[in-house]
C-alpha cells in the first residue's frame, strides 16, 4: 500500500494543483487548509484526507499532529506549501507581522518535521522502505531579500535554511530539499500592466505555471541522491 504524501496549504494555487495531480496518479494525499474553498470540496470528492487547521493557532497545530499520527502509520513525504503574504507598508504592528511570517513559514514546518519523523521512517511493507522526502516551498526572495516584504523574505530564508539542517539530521533515509519559486501563477485580479511588467523581470518572460512546479516536486521525490539543495524556479530572474 502506497503511503500518503502530506501537503500543507492545499486550498488553492500550487498546493491545490499538486494535490489534484497526485490524486489523479493514484497517490494518496493528506492535505491541510485554513479556509474552505471550492478546491477543497473537489479534493474531498477525489478522495483526499483533509484537515482544517489554522497554523497561527498552536493548539490546532498540535491537534493536527495527533490526528495524523492516529490516522496514519507512515508517510511518503511532507511538502510544506502553506504560506501567507503581507507587507510592512501600512502595518501598525510590525512585531506581530514578523511573528506571523516566522510562524507559518518556519516554526510550523520545524515542528512538523520533528513530530512526523517516525511516520516518515516507518514502512508497513518491508521492501517499501526507501528514501522519504521533506520539501520546503520557499521563495525567490529568500536569497535576494525584498524591500516591500521584509518579514516574508526573512521567514522564507529561515525555511530554506531548515532544509540544510534537517538534511544533515535525517540523512540518509529522509531527503530534505527546497523549491524556491518566483512567478509561477498570476492572480485573476492582476492587471494587464502588472503582468507585462512582472514577466519582464525574468530571462524567460512568462509564468512558470503549475506543471513546472509539479514536475520539480516529482523530480525531487524520484531522486535518490539530492538532499540539502534548493531548486530555483525563477526563469533566470537572478541574472536580470
Amino acid at each position: 500500500m502506497t503511503s500518503p504524501i502530506l501537503i500543507t496549504g492545499v486550498g488553492k494555487r500550487l498546493g491545490l494543483a499538486l494535490a489534484t495531480h497526485c490524486l489523479e496518479k493514484g497517490q494518496p494525499i493528506i492535505g491541510t487548509y485554513r479556509t474552505p474553498t471550492k478546491g477543497i470540496e473537489a479534493l474531498f470528492d477525489a478522495g483526499a484526507t483533509l484537515y482544517q487547521c489554522d497554523f497561527y493557532q498552536p493548539e490546532q497545530v498540535q491537534l493536527l499532529i495527533e490526528r495524523i499520527k492516529t490516522d496514519f502509520k507512515a508517510l511518503r513525504a511532507v511538502v510544506h506549501n502553506a504560506s501567507d503574504w503581507d507587507k510592512e507598508a501600512g502595518n501598525n504592528d510590525l512585531p506581530h507581522l514578523f511573528q506571523k511570517m516566522i510562524c507559518i513559514h518556519a516554526a510550523v514546518p520545524y515542528q512538523l518535521n520533528f513530530a512526523l519523523h517516525d511516520l516518515l521512517t516507518f514502512s508497513a511493507v518491508p521492501d517499501e522502505l526507501g528514501t522519504r522526502d521533506i520539501i520546503h516551498v520557499t521563495d525567490f526572495v529568500a536569497a535576494t531579500g525584498s524591500g516591500k516584504h521584509i518579514a516574508y523574505a526573512a521567514s522564507k530564508a529561515a525555511l530554506e535554511n531548515l532544509s540544510l539542517s534537517f538534511a544533515k539530521k535525517y540523512a540518509p533515509i529522509i531527503k530534505v530539499n527546497s523549491i524556491a519559486p518566483a512567478l509561477m501563477l498570476f492572480n485573476p485580479s492582476d492587471s494587464e500592466s502588472y503582468r507585462e511588467r512582472t514577466v519582464q523581470k525574468a530571462l524567460i518572460p512568462k509564468e512558470g505555471g503549475e506543471k513546472e512546479f509539479i514536475d520539480t516536486v516529482n523530480y525531487l521525490l524520484e531522486s535518490r541522491y539530492i538532499t540539502g539543495r534548493t531548486v530555483h524556479l525563477d526563469g533566470g530572474r537572478h541574472l536580470k
